[in-house]
Order: structure tokens, then C-alpha cells, then sequence
């Protein structure tokens, strides 16, 4: 069974993501003053008192809006309104009942699904006296409570338990495959999750930086669970002008550190560009697993030849990648969506891949007897034995005699030796070369 979906909702900056930061205990939402910064839904489990559950950050409600975002945003509060298992509706006590307030309670009263009314930014005794004009919105007992200072925040999960449905249990996500999305703005990251997803889960628009948050999703295929973990667009940091364009950065440096495989979105249009190469360059530097999709290629014009030249320059341009498979993709035509799912799995699986310590001895005493390391300094290279403490990414550990007189071109030999026995295709490896001694040395 799977864990019970806990939405935040309400009118824009009544500190839904401050609410949603503090439950989940870390900053995961961005937090601005600026009214319609969360544009989509965020999703994070959270846990309180041993119960599990899984929260939805949503953009503000906006009713009047006629803007496209405005429009989109109203949209994804609904869909995770539809999700959800019990409902947070946060108003603001210093703004007092409004309109808007009054709107968003007719959404709620149809939903037909538990609802607490929860009443944030009440710091004074004065505030408090307020909330009992939110009995008019007929949601039940106002639960007043300041996410800035952490007033009332166990209260408040109380109720969130006690309202959460019964037998909800937990998944063991051992083996759910963490996806992120990452690339340059506006090359088609959220189109490519939804596409995948056969919705519109993340918000699209033609705006460059329309995504700004992290955001997770659920997702199953072929038996293998998956979470989606779309991203803000990573522009040069000259370009990068207000906070919140700072927070998307970190938050997509974020993604790649927790994601067990990385998809570098790449325009075809535009080709490769300094800035796709210090995006693989963060995944190659984390570790991570890495597939290289080449996004919009229905608008390339092709001859026989014109995914050979593109992959050779993808190559050269992206030399330190050469593991990582390249994908030619469209997300609006779909053409070659399917492969995505099968080629994560597959990357998944070799950047988790173990090998047993006989084997891995043998392959690298034939790979010395077939090429013995230079001598440096005057001495010669021993390799007494090699073993593998750990996955994602694979590491090698290479015992010799002087670490300091390993060439890193001897590694790289090493290495490519390793990928022709075992493969590792879409992963980086982790070699590191230690010093022991030995007596008949």
C-alpha cells in the first residue's frame, strides 16, 4: 500500500512552503515574499510519531487569475487536491478572512476529502483572537499555528494522523530507481516527464525557467518503480539575477546528489554548449549514472549519417562522459519516450553492480600481464591486489606498492579494462590507489 498524500493548499504566500519546510524538517520548498514562487507540486515524505506520509507543496490558488502560469497553477492544485488523502488549507491571520479565502473554501467543501483548516502566522495572542472568523468558511475548528516560529506544528500532525485513512502503510523503496531531469532551461525537461508520465504532472510553458523547484514523482513500469525528479533549468550563474533564480541552482545540484541516475537533456537544436558541459560535469563529478538525451531531434533535418556525426561530436565535446549512452529523442512526437524507462533501468543496474573479489583480481592480473605499468622514478609499479568496497558508483581500490608512482594514463587503462569485462555502461567509476607494503617487496 502506499503511503497516504498530505496536500498543502490555499491562496498564494500564506506560507504553505514554510509550513511544508518545517514539517519535512529541512528547506526543501523555495521560501520567498513573492506570491506565486512554488509553481508546482512538490513532494516529500515526512514522518510524525512513526507514521508515514507523503506531502504536496502546491502553487497558490489564485481564482481571478488569468494569466497562463496563474491558470497552470490553479490547474496542479487541483490534481494534487485529487491525490490527496487529507487536505491542508492554510490562511493567514495577519490578512484576516478574504475573498480568496472564501473561493478556495468552495474548491474544498466539493472535494469531499478530510480537510484541515489550519490558520498560520498566529504569534500573539491578539492574532489568535482572529482565527475564529475562519468559522465561516464552515472547514470545522481552525488549528492556529506559526510555521516561522514552530507554534502549534505538533498539534497540527496530530490531527494530520488522526485524519489520515486507515491501514495506510508504507512501501519499502529499496528499489525505486531516483530519476532526475537536468539541463540547460527550456530544452524540454518537464515535456520529457510528461511524456513519460502520459500527463501533465509538471507544468509546461515556453517561458525559459518556468520550473524553479525540484519535484518528485512517482511513477511504475514493467514492474520497477521509478521517482521522476524534474528540475529548474541551470543558467550561468551572470545570469542568475534574484534569490529564488539561486535556490533552482542548488535545488538542481541537490537532485543529482540524491538521484541514482541523471538524464542531461540536451537541445538538438542548439547543439552542446559550455553550460550542458558544466551540468555533466556536476553528475560525472557526484558519481552518478548518466544517460545523455538529445531532446527536439524531430527538428533536425537527418540523413543517414546525421546521428553518427552528432554522437562523434557529443564525444569530443563531452569527453569525460564517454560512458554514458546517448539517447535521440522527442518528447512532443514521443519518438523513442519508451526507451527511456529500459535504458534507466539498465544504467541503474551497472552503476549497482558488484563484482566478486576472484574475478576482479584475475582481470586485472591479465591486464598487467599484457600491459606491465612504466617504471616511474626508477621504480616499477606493483599492483598486489585490487577489491571493490562499494556501488553507485562502483569502487576500486588498488593495492601497489607506491600509490604515488600510479600514472594516471596506466589507471585509465585500468579502467577501460574493467568496462571491457564488465560493461558499466552509464556509469562512472570510482578507482582510488592505495599504498601497502609487502615483505618481498
Amino acid at each position: 500500500m502506499s503511503k497516504p498524500i498530505v496536500a498543502i493548499v490555499g491562496r498564494p504566500n500564506v506560507g504553505k512552503s514554510t509550513i511544508f519546510n518545517r514539517i519535512a524538517k529541512k528547506r526543501v520548498s523555495i521560501v520567498e515574499d513573492i506570491p506565486g514562487v512554488t509553481r508546482d507540486r512538490i513532494y516529500l515524505d515526512a514522518e510524525w510519531l512513526g507514521h508515514e506520509f507523503t506531502m504536496i507543496d502546491t502553487g497558490g490558488i489564485e481564482i481571478e487569475a488569468a494569466g497562463k502560469i496563474q491558470t497552470a497553477m490553479r490547474y496542479q492544485a487541483k490534481l494534487a487536491i485529487d491525490e490527496a488523502d487529507v487536505i491542508l488549507f492554510i490562511v493567514d491571520a495577519k490578512d484576516g478572512l478574504t475573498a480568496a479565502d472564501q473561493e478556495v473554501a468552495v474548491i474544498l467543501r466539493t472535494a469531499r476529502k478530510p480537510v484541515l483548516l489550519v490558520v498560520n502566522k498566529v504569534d500573539s495572542a491578539k492574532d489568535e483572537l482572529g482565527t475564529f472568523e475562519f468559522y465561516n468558511l464552515g472547514l470545522g475548528d481552525p488549528i492556529a499555528i506559526s510555521a516561522a516560529n514552530a507554534l502549534g506544528l505538533g498539534d497540527l500532525l496530530d490531527k494530520v494522523i488522526a485524519a489520515l485513512p486507515a491501514g495506510a502503510a508504507a512501501d519499502e523503496e529499496t528499489d525505486t530507481i531516483k530519476v532526475a531531469f537536468i539541463g540547460r532551461p527550456n530544452v524540454g525537461k518537464s515535456s520529457l516527464v510528461n511524456a513519460l508520465l502520459g500527463e501533465e504532472r509538471v507544468i509546461v510553458s515556453d517561458i525559459p525557467g518556468t520550473t524553479r523547484d525540484a519535484i518528485d514523482t512517482r511513477f511504475s513500469k514493467d514492474g520497477t518503480d521509478y521517482i521522476l525528479i524534474d528540475t529548474a533549468g541551470m543558467r550561468r550563474k551572470g545570469k542568475i539575477d534574484q534569490p529564488v533564480e539561486r535556490y533552482s541552482v542548488v535545488r538542481s545540484l541537490r537532485a543529482i546528489d540524491r538521484a541514482d541516475v541523471v538524464l542531461i537533456l540536451i537541445d538538438a537544436v542548439d547543439g552542446v554548449t559550455e553550460q550542458d558541459k558544466k551540468i555533466a560535469g556536476y553528475a560525472h563529478e557526484a558519481g552518478r549514472a548518466s544517460i545523455i538525451a538529445v531532446n527536439k531531434w524531430d527538428l533536425v533535418e537527418k540523413d543517414s549519417k546525421t546521428t553518427l556525426r552528432y554522437t562523434e561530436t557529443i564525444r569530443s565535446e563531452l569527453g569525460f562522459m564517454q560512458y554514458a549512452p546517448v539517447l535521440f529523442v522527442s518528447a512532443l512526437t514521443k519518438q523513442r519516450v519508451h526507451r527511456v524507462g529500459e535504458l534507466v533501468k539498465f544504467v541503474a543496474d551497472q552503476h549497482a553492480m558488484r563484482i566478486a573479489t576472484s574475478v576482479l583480481n584475475q582481470v586485472i592480473e591479465d591486464a598487467v600481464a599484457i600491459n606491465p605499468p612504466p617504471s616511474e622514478r626508477g621504480r616499477r609499479l606493483k599492483i598486489y591486489y585490487t577489491t571493490q568496497p562499494g556501488v553507485k558508483p562502483p569502487t576500486f581500490v588498488f593495492f601497489c606498492n607506491d600509490a604515488e608512482i600510479m600514472h594516471f594514463t596506466y589507471l585509465r587503462y585500468l579502467e577501460n579494462k574493467l568496462r571491457e569485462a564488465f560493461g558499466f555502461e552509464g556509469t562512472p567509476l570510482n578507482l582510488v590507489v592505495r599504498s601497502r607494503t609487502k615483505e618481498e617487496d
